[in-house]
This record gives structure tokens, C-alpha cells and sequence, in this order.
């Protein structure tokens, strides 16, 4: 091999050797885009939020199911709002107060209670959208009873109207509206009045 070829061929190499540094760099320092211009870290971002938030529609079904009315409120924000059946509660502590008078008091929080037996929310059909720190969703439930033979009887179907907040890197409920869809029940917006 002439000294010119090997030049040539240890120029080659270099570029080669720059080229690979190069992509290696990108990859590293740019993560790689999706189609709609997301890196991989906002994507996975993205995921957890979503995930994040799945938790707080399933809690807020368990603390309902198992009259946690203290867990309950917790699952708002401080200034959170509540809008459904019995009226409009604003604030965690309104939102406590105005379960235990219409629903009834706190329990152990550890099994489903009800007045005629066993009572269950189910949720599904969730729609998130996320919007940075904010998110709105619509969810649809069901709400179950006991019936005379203790079987499992639906009594209610609807959706919820939601709108998230991220605080303090925990997502909250922000407002949260409930519509009865069979049989249809609009929300009541009548303020709620604590009992004196």
C-alpha cells in the first residue's frame, strides 16, 4: 500500500470514526421525535400522567364505595369543587361535610357499605386530555346496589365531566361534575348548604 493510499485510507477512517461520534451524540443530546414532534421523555411523560390520573378516578371510586370521606376530599384540590346530585360543594372541607350529610358518616374505609347492602362504583371508557399541569377527561360509571336476593343490581349509569390540576406533582381533582345518563339526572348547581 503506497503512503497515499494510506492517507486516503486513514482519512476514510476518521470520517467514519466522526461520523459514528457524531449519530452517537444525537441520539444521547436528541432524544428521537415521534411523528407529532414529541421526544421519548415527554412521551413517557405523557404515560404517566395519563397513569397517574386512571389512579385518582379508581381511588375516588374505592373512597366513595367505602364512605372515606376524610380520603375523599383529599382527592381534590384545596380549592377543588364537586358538582353533581345533591348540588355544589367548593373546597375539600365543604366537599367532606356534604358527603357525610347525604351519603352518611365516615366508615372504617375498608369494606363497601350502603344502607341496603353492599354498594359499587365501576368506571371505564375513560378520555384523558392533557394539557402541561391541567387535563380534562370524561369518564363513564355505574353504580351498583344490593338487590332483595343480594345479587348485584345496576341502578344508575353516567358519565363524569372531569378537570384535573397537577399540585405539588400529585394530580387532583380541579372540578369533577356527575351526570346521571340512565336514568338522566342533570347535576343540581344549587350551592350546597352544610347542615347546622
Amino acid at each position: 500500500m503506497t503512503s497515499g493510499t494510506k492517507t486516503v485510507a486513514l482519512i476514510a477512517l476518521l470520517a467514519l470514526g466522526f461520523a459514528a461520534a457524531d449519530a452517537a451524540f444525537v441520539a444521547v443530546y436528541h432524544p428521537a421525535r415521534s411523528e407529532d414532534g414529541l421526544s421519548v421523555d415527554a412521551r413517557l411523560q405523557r404515560l404517566e400522567d395519563r397513569e397517574a390520573i386512571r389512579e385518582l378516578i379508581v381511588d375516588y371510586g374505592h373512597m366513595v364505595d367505602t364512605r372515606n370521606w376524610p380520603g375523599f376530599a383529599n382527592l381534590f384540590a384545596e380549592d377543588g369543587e364537586w358538582i353533581g346530585g345533591m348540588g355544589v360543594a367548593k373546597g375539600r372541607a365543604t366537599i367532606r361535610k356534604m358527603m357525610e350529610d347525604t351519603i352518611g358518616s365516615s366508615s372504617s374505609g375498608k369494606i363497601p357499605a350502603g344502607a341496603n347492602g353492599p354498594n359499587l362504583h365501576i368506571f371505564t371508557n375513560e378520555v384523558i386530555k392533557l394539557d402541561g399541569d391541567t387535563a380534562t377527561g370524561v369518564t363513564k360509571w355505574m353504580f351498583v346496589v344490593t338487590d332483595a336476593q343480594n345479587h348485584p343490581q345496576p341502578f344508575y349509569l353516567g358519565h363524569y365531566d372531569d378537570k384535573f390540576v397537577r399540585v405539588n406533582g400529585a394530580w387532583k381533582f380541579q372540578s369533577r361534575t356527575a351526570y346521571g345518563d340512565i336514568p338522566q339526572a342533570a347535576p343540581n348547581m344549587t350551592p350546597y348548604a352544610p347542615a347546622k
